[in-house]
C-alpha cells in the first residue's frame, strides 16, 4: 500500500514518487492520468498560496447579471478545501463504483484524516490492504461499506472483521472538460 502525498507539503524538493496513489473502486481497463508531485507541491506548499481569480457575484444558469462585470479578488483554494493541512491528503480515484455519488474515474479526493468518520459519509477505507471509497453504513451494530453503482455488492463487515477507516472524504475535484 502506497503512502498519499499530503496537501499541504513542506517546503522541500517533491517526492521521487510523482504519482497520486490510486483509490480502487471496481474494474477499470485503463488508468487515468495523475498530477504529479512536483505540481502538487507547487501549488500546496505552506506560506506560499497560489491564489485564483475569484469573482464576487453568483452565477445564473439563465439571464447574465450586468452588475457583476469586473467585481473579483484572489483566493487560495487551500483555504476553501483544507480544515486541517497536516491530515489532509489527495486521492486520485479509478474505477466506477461510486459514480451514484458524483465520483468518477479520474477525479482527484480531498481526504481528512482528522474527521470522525459518521453513518453515510463517504469514506476512504482500508480491506484486504487496499484502500477502497465506499459511503459508511454503521446502525444497529451492523457495518457495510455501500457503493453508489448498483452493479457492486456492499462489503458487510462482522463483528470479529477489522475495517480501517482511514479517512473522509470531504471534497471531490471533478474535471468537467
Amino acid at each position: 500500500m502506497s503512502v498519499p502525498l499530503p496537501l499541504a507539503l513542506p517546503s522541500l524538493p517533491a517526492p521521487a514518487d510523482p504519482d497520486l496513489p490510486p483509490v480502487h473502486l471496481g474494474p477499470s481497463e485503463q488508468r487515468p492520468p495523475t498530477l504529479s508531485a512536483r505540481a502538487l507541491a507547487a501549488l500546496s506548499v505552506p506560506g506560499t498560496p497560489q491564489p485564483l481569480a475569484f469573482f464576487n457575484a453568483t452565477v445564473r444558469a439563465g439571464f447574465p447579471s450586468p452588475a457583476a462585470d469586473h467585481s473579483h479578488k484572489r483566493i487560495d483554494l487551500n483555504d476553501h478545501l483544507v480544515r486541517n493541512r497536516e491530515a489532509t491528503f489527495l486521492f486520485r480515484v479509478r474505477g466506477d463504483s461510486m459514480t451514484g455519488a458524483g465520483i468518477y474515474d479520474g477525479d482527484t479526493l480531498v481526504i481528512d484524516r482528522s474527521l470522525d468518520a459518521r453513518h453515510h459519509h463517504i469514506v476512504l477505507a482500508v480491506v484486504n490492504q487496499e484502500f477502497t471509497v465506499k459511503r459508511l453504513y454503521r446502525r444497529g451494530g451492523v457495518v457495510k461499506l455501500l457503493a453508489e453503482n448498483p452493479i457492486y455488492p456492499a462489503l458487510v463487515f462482522q463483528p470479529d472483521q477489522e475495517l480501517s477507516i482511514w479517512g473522509v472524504v470531504t471534497f471531490n475535484l471533478h474535471k468537467l472538460t
